[in-house]
């Protein structure tokens, strides 16, 4: 079994600025700022029916209405694909994502180490409550082990041949239960579809420790997140966009109250903050891991039975 690093990401305003939604607005002439309020309006209002819905993703629902009234005409999983196409990357995350292996294993060989010797890899991970398929639409999807986001169901449009409409909510996935893809992370399961998330396991045959984790988001919604990473012995970082002072303040509140390790502006590029932490931290994770193989494999050789003289 390798052993891994995992780089875990958020997605909206962590990877891109803003909200992986806004070309989808644009497409259609739709005015985000009034789509989003309406969303915010959505609990208050079924909440007087009687009825509780979840904040995170009450916004799925909706998008189908905006779909259904016509607002959206044509919105389907294939169209929602392309949208990932028109994403707004901070600087150089891409890079960073792409390159980090090579660039952990320079690092390594400036240190006179050979990760691969102990099957020490780094690999990178989305969990996001956004859409998935937006997600897998951008040039990230090649360079990644494993996507989480909600997913939504498209069926053919009445009356329209060969055209299809998203129309139900699939899968969700929310602030909370951003922790249950921690724990698939943990347990191998993105490799091993197979296996239950709930099922037992010794902690052997866990794919990736918890202390090998890294998560990175933007803000209080991903708490869950950061205080289960944080837990279990791994790292927590977050990031704001420049010159956002509210956002600033969130971040720096999440570390004085210990959720989080360190932030820093969202630039990823060569030699700023958040280039250089994240890489530092998944270098540290790397030399504890080789350090420690290489510890076991002495002390195996070391009681190797000798001839008495």
């Amino acid at each position: 079994m390798p052993n891994v690093i995992a780089v875990i990401w958020d997605f909206d305003k962590t990877l891109i600025d803003g909200y992986m939604q806004t070309p989808i607005f644009k497409r259609y002439g739709v005015d985000e700022a009034k789509f989003w309020k309406e969303v915010n309006r959505l609990p208050d209002e079924y909440k007087k029916q009687g009825v509780q819905v979840n904040k995170d993703t009450v916004y799925l629902n909706h998008l189908i209405k905006y779909v259904k009234d016509g607002k959206m005409e044509g919105l389907n999983n294939a169209s929602l694909k392309e949208f990932g196409k028109e994403q707004n990357f901070y600087p150089g995350v891409v890079d960073l994502i792409k390159n980090m292996q090579q660039e952990l294993d320079a690092m390594a060989k400036a240190d006179e180490k050979n990760y691969k010797e102990y099957d020490i890899k780094v690999e990178n991970y989305i969990v996001s409550t956004g859409i998935k398929k937006v997600i897998e639409g951008t040039e990230l999807v090649s360079c990644v082990e494993g996507i989480w986001g909600c997913e939504l169901i498209d069926a053919p449009v009445s009356g329209k041949a060969n055209e299809r409409e998203i129309s139900e909510v699939g899968y969700t996935i929310d602030n909370t239960t951003k922790t249950r893809a921690l724990f698939e992370i943990n347990k191998g399961i993105p490799q091993n579809p197979d296996i239950d998330v709930n099922a037992k396991m010794d902690a052997a045959s866990r794919r990736v420790k918890f202390n090998h984790m890294i998560y990175i988001a933007d803000g209080p919604s991903d708490v869950p997140a950061f205080s289960v990473v944080n837990k279990f012995g791994g790292a927590t970082f977050a990031v704001y966009p420049k010159k956002d002072k509210n956002a600033f303040r969130q971040v720096e509140k999440l570390r004085e109250d210990g959720r989080i390790d360190m932030y820093a502006e969202a630039d990823y590029s060569k030699d700023t903050t958040a280039h250089m932490w994240i890489m530092n931290k998944v270098k540290e994770i790397a030399d504890q891991i080789y350090n420690e193989e290489k510890a076991k494999l002495q002390a195996s050789i070391s009681g190797v039975p000798r001839h008495l003289v």
